[in-house]
């Protein structure tokens, strides 16, 4: 990290407050890129590397850079995404300088140790470290600004104390979980391994790390528990987490039944909040549908109507260069998440929905992850989701986009069926879309309801 510094403080000029876009995909030398950039005290803004060039220059765009690093299978298209960002010079991510006088190289590893360490200029612990963008996918993406306090803080949230922590990442290097395991594992002198998520990539790294954690989504610990486990060796295994998105108590289970050993945990946070709650080993068959108690240093409590707010030591700075939206989501050192919660007498969290996903049908307000609780186990189904389309009479009605599994036929009247009884009427679906997938973010393979919307009109 103290080499790339200096390759980019006197090669290409890098200075504090300089933000630093990247637009690459996962691989090693963005660790060192992370934590050079902290040195200079320039700001670190990684864009999806999943994003066509016209897409990551729209996003670039909102960050103002002043420098673009690409990696070799995205130099040909540097000079365009530069262009539409309005960034006037672009690196390079290793390797020899390429014929090009648009882009230089960022070869920091044949340049010697600093003799002395780099002088970091004078910096406070809330100057900006990170700008992470959200996925956009219910609106224009916006920059979290995350500062070095921040990062610092989140990666000592749920750490080992007792041994060096060696966790297997399924997070891409441009979503900000891939960096809070990655400073965890370094506070204990510990190891990250960055691999695909697939079940078969992450228990290969598992077994081949002899890894201590696993983080999985539900969707990939759904896909892990579909493979023979016994093929891989992991007694290594002593924690396993999940999160993010909703974990059915079905999944629970089953992964409690095949990982009895591991510590079980269920996160609940955001790029904006870091860690705000959590379920712990003990409480996962106690409390189903819980995420748990806030975290330790974080507050929880609901607004009047039932907005998740969250206050704590790690939260964003704010959006970036977007006043108006920063003063809309943080108030009085409060962060309204959009989420809607419930609290029980013990004080344990539950999400029930999100506050612009409820869906307004003859009247009638409906939370979508309310029916797809219940749907989740109808017989057939692999995956599902609830959506509203418009209609002149209802306003809206409610559509089952589902996944059906393999040789399975699924009808309308069978999933209301085994709706009854636990759903109110005007609750139940009204149409259903057979898929064979559902769109989902890239980073955290959340559901994409605006574009499945559209999907299922242009489908018919």
């Amino acid at each position: 990290a103290s080499r790339m510094a200096l390759a980019m403080r006197d090669a290409l000029g890098v200075r504090k407050g300089d933000r630093i876009v990247l637009w690459a995909d996962t691989a090693l030398d963005v660790v060192p890129l992370f934590v050079a950039v902290a040195k200079l005290g320039a700001v670190f803004a990684p864009l999806n590397a999943r994003l066509g060039a016209e897409e990551a220059g729209e996003v670039g765009a909102l960050a103002r850079g002043t420098l673009l690093i690409v990696d070799e299978a995205r130099q040909e298209e540097a000079h365009t995404v530069a262009v539409a960002a309005g960034i006037k010079r672009c690196a390079l991510l290793s390797g020899a300088p390429i014929a090009s006088a648009e882009i230089v190289g960022l070869d920091y590893r044949d340049l010697p140790d600093p003799e002395m360490p780099i002088t970091e200029p004078a910096l406070v612990e809330t100057d900006p470290h990170v700008i992470f963008f959200t996925s956009g996918s219910t609106g224009r993406p916006k920059g979290v600004v995350l500062s070095h306090r921040a990062n610092w803080l989140r990666g000592f949230q749920g750490v080992f104390l007792s041994e060096p922590e060696r966790t297997v990442c399924m997070f891409p290097l441009f979503h900000m979980a891939a960096f809070t395991l990655a400073i965890a594992a370094w506070h204990t002198r510990g190891e990250i391994c960055f691999t695909q998520p697939t079940a078969k990539a992450l228990l290969d790294a598992v077994e081949r790390r002899r890894a201590n954690r696993l983080y999985g989504l539900p969707l990939i610990f759904s896909r892990i528990l579909d493979e023979d486990t016994s093929k891989w060796d992991l007694s290594s295994l002593k924690k396993i987490d999940t999160g993010t998105s909703a974990t059915p108590i079905e999944l629970v289970r089953r992964i409690k039944d095949r990982f009895p050993e591991p510590a079980l945990g269920i996160y609940y946070g955001s790029t904006e909040v870091g860690l705000a709650a959590c379920l712990v080993d003990g409480d996962v068959l106690r409390k189903p549908g819980s995420v748990g108690p806030a975290s330790i240093s974080a507050d929880l409590r609901l607004a009047e109507d039932g907005e998740i707010c969250v206050r704590s030591p790690f939260l964003m700075e704010g959006y970036f260069d977007d006043p108006e939206a920063t003063s809309a989501a943080l108030q009085d050192g409060w962060f309204a998440t959009g989420d809607l919660g419930a609290l029980d007498e013990d004080g344990y969290l539950s999400v029930v929905g999100r506050k612009k996903e409820i869906l307004r049908t003859g009247g009638e307000s409906v939370s979508p992850s309310e029916v797809e609780g219940v749907l989740r186990d109808a017989p057939g189904v692999e995956e599902v989701a609830i959506v509203g389309l418009p209609d002149a009479d209802w306003g809206e009605v409610l559509c089952a986009a589902v996944v059906p599994k393999e040789g399975a036929v699924i009808t309308l009247a069978e999933l209301r069926d085994h709706c009854e009884g636990r759903l109110a009427g005007f609750k139940k679906p009204r149409r259903l879309a057979l898929l064979d997938s559902l769109p989902r973010t890239a980073a955290t393979s959340q559901v994409q309801r605006s574009l499945l919307v559209e999907q299922i009109q242009d489908q018919g």
